[in-house]
């Protein structure tokens, strides 16, 4: 399975998960990441919050998201009126959810390790209030 397609599986994963709430929609934004605009992975939102996500998984040590992503998402979120979140799951573990001011910035990216995770985010029960 090549990269791309474990990402897609990822998202579409955590769309079930809101979707399964009953009190959450979600959509995946296709070609996040490739248009010219600041996009998301996925919108999600209940009544009350919408959240810009953006989904990462990492089989195992540090994840690094270049400085330029993380922009495009809080430049979107921004506009859009939405909380920017990044989403984490590392080696099919349950899904953690980070703000970008939780991760460690370097010159060009954002670090995030699974201790960090562990430390500083939120599981996904947590960010929906439940």
């Amino acid at each position: 399975m090549s990269r791309k397609s474990k990402g897609i599986n990822a998202e579409r994963d955590l769309i079930h998960k809101f979707w399964a709430t009953k009190d959450w929609a979600a959509v995946r934004i296709a070609g996040s990441g490739s248009s010219r605009y600041p996009s998301a992975d996925i919108l999600a939102s209940n009544r009350i919050r919408k959240l810009a996500i953006e989904c990462k998984t990492v089989k195992e040590g540090t994840k690094y998201i270049p400085n330029k992503d993380i922009d495009q998402l809080l430049e979107f979120a921004e506009i859009y009126g939405a909380e920017p979140w990044i989403a984490l799951r590392f080696n099919n573990a349950q899904w953690h959810f980070l703000t970008c001011e939780d991760m460690k910035k370097t010159a060009s990216s954002h670090a995030i390790t699974k201790e960090l995770t562990e430390q500083k985010g939120l599981l996904f029960e947590e960010v929906i209030g439940n």
